[in-house]
């Protein structure tokens, strides 16, 4: 697609960038002949370091290191779950390269979501050993959460104030997401600074959004903003 803006994908926490919606987009830009980046954070997938040294601040700076070093242009960026805060961070810092976004199920500030559903005691535990494991949906292995983490993340929280962002936003979140209230996508939309937001609840989806029905929905928010900059 001569023109068209770059698209890059933003995985989320403990996944990496072999996941379906990361691969869809990947042959979905192949096939149009558009600029395509998927990578994984330290600590994830193929890259180097442990998962559990991980920071808000550390993943932002690979976003950055990748955003800077190995792309060009205009870019759409596409956030799951915690990549759709990474993204909005790294948006607010490079607006003008942002050609739109588009979150799946996007997460700001979930670190402090986290941090409220812990019992006390594992507030108690977190706060003296440095860190909690906690059962996965998604995989045998528990996650790691550590103070760093919850620490961290409370210098980049979002959703307390405005997001000073003006570029075309899609975000796409399921009903039935049972990790990421549904609110934080229209709360994200209340906070951002443009009008060009839309917030698509899908009834039956869930955080994942990964069935074929969620995937095209994907493609076509990517190909709407695509369009959107080529005719600017």
């Amino acid at each position: 697609m001569q023109g068209a803006p770059g698209v890059m994908f933003m995985g989320g926490f403990a996944s990496d960038m072999t996941g379906i919606k990361a691969i869809t987009l990947d042959r979905f830009c192949r096939e149009r002949g558009q600029g395509y980046l998927r990578f994984d954070y330290r600590g994830h997938g193929a890259s180097e370091g442990e998962f559990r040294d991980g920071t808000i601040s550390a993943w932002l700076q690979d976003s950055l290191e990748v955003f800077d070093k190995l792309t060009a242009g205009p870019q759409i960026l596409v956030g799951s779950s915690m990549g759709g805060w990474l993204m909005l961070l790294l948006a607010v810092r490079r607006s003008e390269r942002i050609a739109g976004l588009v979150g799946i199920a996007a997460a700001p500030d979930f670190t402090e979501d986290i941090w409220q559903r812990f019992s006390g005691a594992e507030q108690d535990e977190l706060m003296t050993r440095g860190e909690v494991a906690r059962p996965s949906a998604y995989s045998d292995n528990p996650y790691v959460i550590t103070r760093a983490l919850i620490e961290d993340g409370r210098r980049h929280h979002l959703l307390d104030g405005e997001i000073a962002l003006d570029c075309p936003v899609r975000l796409l979140h399921g009903m039935a997401d049972t990790d990421v209230s549904p609110a934080k996508s229209l709360r994200i939309a209340e906070k951002l600074w443009g009008n060009d937001v839309v917030a698509t609840l899908i009834k039956d989806g869930d955080h994942r959004l990964s069935q074929p029905q969620d995937l095209q929905r994907l493609c076509d928010a990517v190909d709407e903003l695509s369009a959107q900059r080529g005719n600017a």
